[in-house]
C-alpha cells in the first residue's frame, strides 16, 4: 500500500541554489534538476516516502521503475551487487553520460523504487547541475523525467515549470540539455547485454564497445505491465495534439490542419510542395545529435501550434535516428 499524499499548491522556485536543493533532498522533498538528456525529478532513492511523491506527482504508475542517480562508480558498491565485464567496459567508456546500466540491487534499494524487481537502473549524469546536487546530497537520487506521465519530456527549465511548477518547491536550471533525449538503457545483470531503450548513446557505440547486444521487445513486457526499465511502455512521451509518422503525402490525414516535424526542410523530402499550418525542422544538414537535442522542444512547439494533426517524417534508422523513431512510434497516434 502506497501513501496518498495531499499536496497543495505551492509557489515554485527556478534558481540554481544546489545547496538549497540538497537540503530539500535530504528532508524527503522532491526537486527537478538539469541532466544532460532531460530534466528529472528527484529524490533520495533510499527514502520510499519521499519516492512515493514521485509517482504521485508524476501520476506515474508503480509498475514503471525509476533510474537512480549516482555520483561516481565506488557508490555502486552500496546499492548494487557489483558490474559484470560488459558493464564495467560500458561504464568506462561512456560515464559520466547519457547511458543507465540495469544491475543485481542490494536490498537498501526500496523495492517502490524498482517495481519490485531484483535489479536498479542506474547512471552517472555528466551535466553539472546534476553532478554537483549528487555530490552535496552525498546520497543515491531516484529521478525520472520532470513531467507527467506520458507527456512530452522537458528539456528547459520553464518546461518543468508548465507542468508541476504548483507541485513542487525547487527547480534546479541549468539551461537547455545538450542531449535533449533520454538515456539508453542497458540490461547487464545477467547473460548477454540488451538494449532495452534507445537514447542518447546510439547502437552502434555501444556495440563498438561491447560487441552486438540483443534489443529488447516492448510488446513482450507491455501486455503484463512487467517493464524492465523505464521507457518501455507502448505509449509514451506523446503530445497532446495527435501524431502521425508518415512516408509519403498519401498517408497525411485528409481533414484539419497539419503541422510537420522533419529532419530536413520540405523542399528535400518526399513531401515537396505540400503546405502545413506550421513547420519544425531539426537539422537541415541532417545532423542527428542536433536533431536529438532539438526533438522535444520542437513537438512542444508544434503541440503548442493551433493545428489538429503533426505530421512526422521517419528519422534514418541509425545513430540518433534510432532514438527519435522510438520516440514517435510511442507518442503516434496511428
Amino acid at each position: 500500500m502506497f501513501v496518498n499524499f495531499l499536496r497543495c499548491k505551492m509557489k515554485c522556485v527556478i534558481s540554481q541554489d544546489i545547496k538549497a536543493g540538497a537540503k530539500l533532498i535530504r528532508d524527503g522533498e522532491l526537486v527537478a534538476f538539469a541532466t544532460e538528456t532531460v530534466y528529472g525529478l528527484g529524490a533520495n532513492a533510499l527514502n520510499p516516502e519521499a519516492v512515493a511523491q514521485i509517482f504521485e506527482v508524476k501520476q506515474r504508475p508503480y509498475f514503471d521503475p525509476l533510474i537512480v542517480h549516482i555520483s561516481n562508480v565506488a557508490q555502486l558498491e552500496n546499492i548494487t551487487l557489483g558490474l559484470s565485464e560488459h558493464a564495467r567496459k560500458l561504464a568506462d567508456r561512456f560515464w559520466p553520460g547519457p547511458l543507465t546500466l540495469v544491475l543485481p540491487k542490494k536490498k537498501v534499494i526500496p523495492d517502490l523504487v524498482t517495481a519490485g524487481l531484483e535489479s536498479v537502473a542506474v547512471r552517472i549524469p555528466a551535466h553539472p547541475v546534476a553532478r554537483e546536487l549528487l555530490e552535496t546530497t552525498n546520497l543515491p537520487i531516484a529521478a525520472p523525467s520532470a513531467n507527467k506521465f506520458g507527456n512530452l519530456s522537458p528539456t528547459q527549465a520553464k518546461h518543468v515549470e508548465e507542468q508541476l511548477g504548483s507541485e513542487i518547491k525547487l527547480i534546479l536550471d541549468g539551461g537547455p540539455c545538450s542531449v535533449g533525449v533520454e538515456s539508453t538503457v542497458i540490461q547487464c545483470a545477467e547473460g548477454s547485454p540488451i538494449l532495452l531503450r534507445p537514447g542518447g548513446v546510439s547502437l552502434e557505440e555501444i556495440e563498438s564497445c561491447i560487441g552486438e547486444v540483443q534489443i529488447a521487445r516492448i510488446e513482450d513486457h507491455a501486455e503484463t505491465n512487467s517493464p524492465l526499465s523505464p521507457g518501455m511502455l507502448p505509449k509514451h512521451y506523446a503530445p497532446k495534439t495527435r501524431l502521425f509518422i508518415v512516408n509519403n503525402s498519401d498517408e497525411i490525414p485528409k481533414t484539419g490542419r497539419n503541422g510537420l516535424l522533419s529532419l530536413y526542410p520540405i523542399e528535400e523530402t518526399c513531401l515537396r510542395g505540400y503546405q502545413f499550418s506550421a513547420k519544425e525542422i531539426l537539422s537541415p544538414a541532417g545532423d542527428l545529435k542536433l536533431a536529438a537535442c532539438k526533438f522535444f522542444t520542437a513537438l512542444r512547439n508544434l503541440d503548442k501550434a493551433e493545428i489538429d494533426n503533426i505530421i512526422a517524417l521517419r528519422m534514418p534508422e541509425k545513430g540518433l535516428g534510432r532514438t527519435i523513431n522510438n520516440r514517435l512510434e510511442r507518442a503516434s497516434s496511428s
